[in-house]
């Protein structure tokens, strides 16, 4: 096995609008507190190659991802379909995505966005090197709440204390994973660190550039061992937030690197844990797919529109309210939909899954912010001594939400798809939870 790692620097000009948290807030950042990167790990075994990227930012879609893919391979020659563009979801980078209301794109950023991955990606390859691969899976807790059963997040004295835990553990990660690659002098040239959790530890208040928790602890360990490049893989968080969230500015940053400092200590320790793993072969697998939507027509969503309509013209609208502009957020979605479905457009565009061998461990990537149950049964069922379900991977299609909340309804399960011009999902768990499988056991 050979394995060669790299990374460029990300990190926008101050004052681009960064993404995420709530709605129309224009977020135009004031400063760097930290550098934000794509880091890429390739992997060589006989005469078949993989690349793996990973990057600080929201998420990238699908067009961005064939236009990295296509300058990799003409660079490298490693196949479009052996190459994967993964995003640790950091809401405190520049905005990528095409959520509206939660931040524009700098259209001079996303000109260069794409060279800049793939750079990191051609250099990953043109570092191989003999390597052996090691992993370790430790305890990390005292990190994630699950939002969706843990609805009322904790003061900040209660969770800065090494002791806290959330009230249902079991509903998010509480062990990360970690892979080692070590070169033939036995030096760290790179490593990967797995968990589940959005990296919101700061807030809607806040205005710096950084990548957040994860961004924070993987530049940390960098510096703990020189010359290596460590990813972060983000996993199922599309229901787990960090323990600290939506606090003051202050708080926000306070915690930050308490936070990171928690969660670089698990990775510490699984870097000096890890053990040796046999890398028989590697392998990947991609599969287009359409996911089913529910078949809502003209006049229901005229219906749902109204609900909306009524919020945002109201005679005391005021922009200035938080509630006015979520609903023409949403009310936006809905006049894009119904002059779609009016225009006879296709209502559920194709997208992709993806999925890595390396030996015992399988990368297994979906488009998604994915909730925890959905990751829990393609572990459950997975062939793979090491299955690891990556969200917000290659495209972007807002949340994969578990059976209970499709049945609830809501922001994830409906708002966020008809804000981006699309209607739900009509059984995204089920779906998924096949689709991954079936990737998965095309690997083997």
């Amino acid at each position: 096995m050979r394995a060669g790692f790299a990374k460029t620097d990300l990190t926008p000009r101050v004052g681009v609008e960064l993404s995420g948290f709530a709605y129309y807030l224009n977020r135009h950042s004031i400063a760097v507190r930290d550098r934000i990167w794509a880091r890429a790990m390739a992997i060589e075994h006989g005469d078949r190659r993989v690349v793996v990227v990973s990057n600080d930012i929201i998420q990238v879609d699908r067009e961005l991802t064939r236009e990295v893919r296509r300058r990799v391979t003409e660079a490298t020659g490693v196949p479009a379909q052996d190459i994967m563009l993964h995003c640790t979801h950091n809401h405190s980078g520049p905005a990528t995505g095409h959520l509206r209301g939660f931040g524009a794109p700098d259209p001079p950023y996303m000109e260069l966005l794409p060279r800049r991955i793939a750079d990191a990606c051609i250099r990953a390859v043109g570092a191989l090197q003999d390597a052996m691969l090691s992993h370790a899976e430790v305890p990390c807790e005292g990190i994630g709440l699950n939002r969706q059963y843990d609805r009322n997040a904790p003061p900040l004295e209660d969770v800065l204390p090494e002791s806290w835990r959330p009230a249902k553990p079991e509903l998010t990660d509480t062990t990360c994973h970690v892979l080692a690659a070590h070169g033939a002098d036995r030096r760290l040239i790179g490593f990967a660190s797995y968990f589940s959790c959005h990296p919101v530890v700061c807030c809607a208040e806040t205005r710096y550039i950084h990548g957040d928790y994860a961004g924070v602890a993987t530049n940390l360990l960098e510096r703990e061992h020189p010359g290596s490049v460590g990813l972060f893989l983000q996993g199922a968080q599309g229901d787990v937030n960090s323990c600290v969230v939506h606090k003051p500015e202050q708080e926000s940053l306070l915690a930050l690197d308490v936070i990171a400092s928690r969660y670089a200590r698990s990775v510490r320790h699984g870097l000096a844990q890890a053990a040796p793993v046999e890398v028989d072969g590697i392998a990947s697998a991609l599969h287009e797919v359409t996911f089913t939507r529910t078949s809502w027509g003209v006049e229901e969503l005229r219906a749902k529109l109204a609900e909306q309509e009524a919020i945002t013209q109201a005679p005391d609208a005021t922009d200035e309210d938080q509630g006015f502009r979520r609903a023409l957020m949403v009310a936006l979605g809905y006049r894009e939909l119904i002059a779609a479905v009016e225009a006879g457009e296709p209502m559920a565009p194709p997208t992709e899954v993806q999925g890595i061998r390396i030996g015992p461990i399988s990368l297994l990537g979906a488009p998604f912010e994915i909730f925890q149950a959905i990751k829990r049964e393609v572990g459950e069922q997975a062939r793979s001594p090491i299955p690891l379900v990556m969200g917000i991977t290659n495209d972007e299609l807002g949340y994969a939400v578990d059976r209970r909340i499709a049945q609830v309804g809501g922001y994830a399960a409906e708002e966020i798809p008809v804000s981006l011009g699309r209607l739900p999902f009509a059984n995204i768990h089920d779906e998924l939870v096949e689709v991954l499988l079936a990737v998965e056991a095309d690997l083997y």
